[in-house]
């Protein structure tokens, strides 16, 4: 398959690098002349896009794929399906599937879960939003760059799976942080808070797989100085998404609100750069 990707960084370049093992032609563009072993370099997007069986974005936040969109989308070829593989609000998802549609594309927003870790594995998560026919279409993609994917349903409901998983998420971190800050200062080891919660009612992903605290439970960013990972900033983006998402259909979230607001000041102080689960150290 012919496939033109826009958007090679930390996420983008190793899936695309994917599709290449795969045996797929993949066409890249971007903006910071980022370039894939394997992956034909375009001079601009709608070049990487033109004459393509697939087209997958991976932008970081939902202007620049509105403005991406609005140049690719006339380049794009019949019958070609365009997969947005960025987390973004679902206004500009809905927008971008739009465009695609006034020009008889498929289109599937995509948003993924599993890290710059799972983007290289090719063990991502695809959250997909579109018709069953996009889904389709770009399901043997999904099979390649990862090992999982939910069709959602219409057009922005994988943005909205993504933004309810990553609130969750953010909420389940400062928990798993609080409880391991306050066993220290009780004189529990975290070893032994680790061995009660992964097999008792507080067991979660925060603290089974993603364990904030060093040297307790699988390998995580928190062995590795709380190098990303997932970055802090990210999730902050992310919970903001979510609390503009509350605000337009009038939900109650307010955990996700606190937590919104504890990353704020967790990103304005230590926490820039470096993982979501360092939030610990500011708990501490």
């Amino acid at each position: 398959m012919k496939i033109g990707f826009i958007g090679l960084g930390n996420m983008g370049a190793p899936m695309a690098a994917n599709l290449v093992k795969a045996g797929h032609q993949v066409t890249g563009f971007d903006v910071a002349g980022v370039t894939v072993d394997g992956v034909t370099a375009a001079a601009s997007a709608p070049e990487a896009a033109s004459g393509q069986d697939a087209v997958i974005t991976m932008l970081p936040n939902g202007d620049i794929l509105r403005s991406v969109y609005s140049e690719i989308v006339p380049a794009g070829a019949e019958g070609a399906v365009f997969v947005d593989c960025s987390t973004v609000d679902v206004d500009s998802a809905r927008a971008a599937h739009g465009m695609a549609q006034d020009k008889g594309l498929l289109s599937v927003d995509a948003p993924v879960s599993g890290g710059v870790g799972g983007a290289a594995a090719g063990t991502l998560t695809f959250m997909a939003g579109g018709s069953a026919e996009a889904f389709a279409r770009a399901e043997p993609l999904f099979e390649i760059m990862g090992r999982k994917a939910v069709h959602c349903g219409d057009a922005g409901a994988g943005q909205s799976a993504k933004i309810c998983n990553n609130m969750l998420l953010g909420i389940s971190m400062i928990g798993a942080c609080e409880a391991f800050a306050l066993a220290e200062k009780l004189g529990l080891s975290a070893q032994s808070l680790f061995d009660v919660v992964s097999t008792s009612s507080g067991s979660c992903w925060s603290v089974n797989t993603y364990c904030p605290v060093p040297g307790v439970g699988p390998q995580s960013p928190a062995d590795n100085g709380y190098k990303p990972g997932f970055a802090a900033d990210l999730m902050l983006k992310d919970l903001k998404l979510s609390q503009q998402a509350a605000g337009s259909v009038s939900a109650q979230t307010p955990m996700g609100a606190r937590a919104t607001e504890l990353y704020e000041e967790f990103v304005a102080g230590e926490g820039k750069g470096r993982d979501f689960s360092a939030m610990i150290e500011q708990l501490k």
